[in-house]
């Protein structure tokens, strides 16, 4: 054999005592076949063969293998993101005619694309109270194909009573999606509660590191897997193994991130609650949250993500005050180990409910700074809004929005 051929060929090397804790990164687009025969037959492989890159390597497999598993699933696919994963679980199911329904505290893009491209596409949208069931009884048809739910709700954090809504749904035939990347699957399991088709933006929490961008649809029954599988490939939509290892590394130390932002966060929920600037904080874990025992019933956990509701005087200078921080950074996203800020926009993304608060609103995600020096940000944080609306906290500090 040629230099030249020797070049491009590559010999196998024996495997044999090689078990590494890491996940091996397999890239592969062309993937060959022993003889003409496997190569003609390749389609008889089915998804869970191999046939090109498109379709998984051994290091994607594993990352959906761990998914599977986790979310008491047959079957999952990754994707670009989580917005990719939420418009991929919803199209292969939709056509010209067909009704979608979906919570009105949707995450926003995913409420975009309904509005923009579904009904582009023909589909009728609707939204629906995603705190009243009896609205989606009162609103579904026999053309309803997916009831689409996120719960806790995006930024406002309400809590869907999905046994309830499956129930109604799949009466009526339709099938049931949940984005659950707000409790990640440790701390909530929709397929276990009825719905059919589970979506995370694996970017957040379960990466863990704001460094990779990856998403996931998990399915209930074997009869969905071929419908979402032959739509990506038609897209061409695939990730990079390269990704999906990082996302594997951060997935190791899920379990004790979550834990320790989901205490934190709590906390802080509890001491900010009692300010006299703010009108409410909106945290599923918090007693006086008024979805509190439908998260208490279905919950395994909760999560470092929650959101304050401040008076309408402060609201206004919410941004402004946010240069008062020192640890928390300004940014969109959440679940990785630097704490974020962002504040958020409600009333734009709501129709068939009443948004009774401030338009913007301040969303939190504890990450895994020291907590006291965490805390003494939030309290530079209220200092600079208290100074702004004229020093209407200065002599009414409660104990709860001190540390301690």
């Amino acid at each position: 054999m040629s230099d030249l051929t020797q070049c491009v060929l590559t010999p196998e090397v024996s495997t044999d005592g090689f078990a590494p804790l890491g996940v091996g990164v397999h890239r592969a687009s062309t993937i060959v076949f022993e003889d003409a025969a496997a190569y003609a037959s390749r389609g008889e492989r089915g998804h869970e063969g191999y046939s090109y890159g498109l379709y998984g390597t051994p290091t994607t497999r594993t990352l959906e293998a761990k998914l599977t598993s986790l979310e008491g699933g047959v079957w999952t696919f990754l994707t670009p993101s989580g917005q990719a994963a939420n418009a991929l679980a919803a199209l292969p199911f939709l056509a010209a005619g067909d009704h979608i329904l979906i919570a009105d505290t949707a995450y926003p893009p995913m409420r975009d694309l309904a509005q923009t491209d579904l009904r582009r596409l023909g589909v009728e949208v609707e939204f629906f109270d995603p705190q009243l069931p009896e609205d989606v009884a009162s609103k579904i048809r026999k053309s309803t194909r997916i009831v689409w739910c996120e719960s806790p709700g995006s930024t406002t954090m309400e809590v869907l009573d999905l046994p309830r809504i499956v129930a109604i749904a799949h009466e009526h035939g339709a099938l049931v999606g949940v984005d659950n990347t707000w409790a990640t699957p440790l701390n909530f399991k929709p397929l276990k509660h009825g719905a059919d088709i589970v979506t995370e933006a694996l970017t957040k929490f379960v990466s863990g590191h704001s460094d990779v961008l990856m998403g996931s649809i998990t399915v209930r029954d074997a009869s969905l897997i071929k419908p979402i599988r032959s739509l990506i490939g038609r897209m061409g939509i695939g990730v990079s193994p390269d990704d999906a290892s990082l996302v594997l590394r951060g997935f190791e130390t899920l379990g004790v991130r979550l834990r320790h932002s989901e205490r934190v966060a709590l906390d802080f929920a509890r001491k900010i609650e009692g300010h006299p600037l703010v009108k409410q904080v909106l945290h599923p874990a918090l007693e006086s949250f008024s979805d509190h025992a439908l998260w208490k019933r279905d919950f395994l956990g909760s999560s470092g993500v929650f959101s304050i509701v401040f008076t309408e005087e402060a609201s206004t200078h919410v941004a402004a005050s946010l240069d008062a921080l020192k640890v928390f950074a300004i940014g969109a996203s959440w679940g990785g180990t630097r704490s974020l800020a962002a504040p958020m926009s409600v009333e734009g993304f709501r129709s068939a409910t009443a948004w009774n608060g401030p338009d913007i609103i301040l969303r939190l995600s504890i990450g895994l700074e020291d907590e006291g020096e965490l805390w003494e940000d939030v309290e530079r944080l209220l200092e600079c809004l208290d100074v702004r609306t004229g020093g209407v906290a200065s002599d009414a500090t409660p104990k709860t929005a001190r540390r301690g």
